[in-house]
């Protein structure tokens, strides 16, 4: 299947990871040729990509603020949960892995890819049904970041066990004030965060699999953080213990 990615950053990094197959590259007519363009353009050449040149009208067609390029690309190379662990193995380093539970806004799973990219997570596992996947939105929301990451679709009761299995803990997150605040976690080791939908939150047997629940304290007026929000503090408090 091919899909179109757009942006100049999402096309940037879908390039430079390397891990699709290409097929063909539309630039936007009379474009200055500099900076990430430039860059874009020098990629293209060492794979040899077909370029068209095309109004920007067309190029709108394609993607959302395409920002004067899109790339033909196929469908998203997912991984499964065993190839993350081997390469956490290869790394020699302990296990850090996101786990999202239903997260179905293509902009929250977005942030969410961005954030455990630029934090060091080695793996994202993500729900076979009822969830948003790697989608070319999604690409676009994490500025191309999803492309660096192993993204393992799965069941997530399965999953969990399977982490648990590497002497991993595995920490949800939720809204529940009556848990432990994150600030009592131990965050430094091997670890699998997990983070709710953005209306439900965890589902029970997800909940149920988690070893500990924790909360993010609050201390404003407003009900609770997104999703998004609240998983990248998380996976930031969990990059500072690990450091």
């Amino acid at each position: 299947m091919k899909e179109w990615i757009s942006g100049r950053n999402p096309v940037y990094e879908c390039l430079r990871a390397g891990r699709r197959h290409f097929f063909s590259l539309k630039i936007a007519r009379g474009i200055e040729q500099k900076g990430r363009i430039a860059e874009i353009l020098q990629l293209a050449q060492k794979y040899h990509l077909p370029q068209e040149q095309v109004d920007r009208m067309s190029l709108n067609t394609l993607g959302e603020n395409p920002q004067g390029v899109a790339l033909q690309a196929s469908a998203y190379p997912y991984a499964d949960l065993q190839t993350i662990f081997d390469k956490v193995k290869h790394l020699a380093e302990s296990l850090f892995l996101l786990v999202l539970d239903q997260v179905q806004d293509p902009q929250n799973l977005g942030t969410l890819m961005r954030s455990a990219e630029v934090f060091g997570v080695q793996g994202v596992v993500i729900p076979t049904h009822r969830a948003a996947g790697i989608t070319p939105a999604v690409v676009h929301a994490c500025s191309g970041a999803c492309e660096h990451l192993l993204i393992a679709p799965a069941n997530l009761s399965q999953a969990i066990e399977a982490i648990k299995e590497q002497d991993a803990w595995v920490i949800g997150l939720d809204m529940d004030e009556n848990s432990p605040p994150i600030s009592e976690m131990e965050l430094g080791g091997a670890l699998a965060i997990v983070v709710g939908s953005e209306g439900e939150g965890l589902r029970s047997l997800v909940r149920e699999k988690c070893d500990l629940i924790t909360h993010l304290p609050m201390h404003g007026t407003v009900a609770s953080l997104n999703a998004a929000v609240a998983g990248s503090i998380a996976l930031y408090l969990a990059a500072a213990a690990r450091r």
